[in-house]
């Protein structure tokens, strides 16, 4: 297990473990979520930019809006909607 201390600023060092875990380097950012219980989440955030080509794949065709929306229909008239 890891941990660090705080200074009198507040501030901390995060422990090496950590900052490989969230694959974190010099100028990330990092988002922290209290939940219900108590408990800290700490997540590195990520850039917009970086969504591009995520869907992407590889020998696969683009499909068009109409082809989605065809293919949408043709799946709700399946499920008896």
């Amino acid at each position: 297990m890891s941990q660090s201390t705080i200074t009198v600023k507040g501030q901390t060092t995060l422990p090496k473990a950590v900052r490989q875990a969230l694959s974190l380097s010099p100028g990330d950012q990092l988002r922290y979520v209290i939940l219900d219980d108590g408990q800290v989440r700490l997540l590195r955030t990520r850039p917009v930019s970086d969504l591009a080509g995520m869907l992407r794949r590889d020998r696969q065709a683009a499909v068009s809006l109409d082809e989605m929306e065809a293919a949408i229909a043709a799946g709700a008239r399946d499920d008896g909607a």
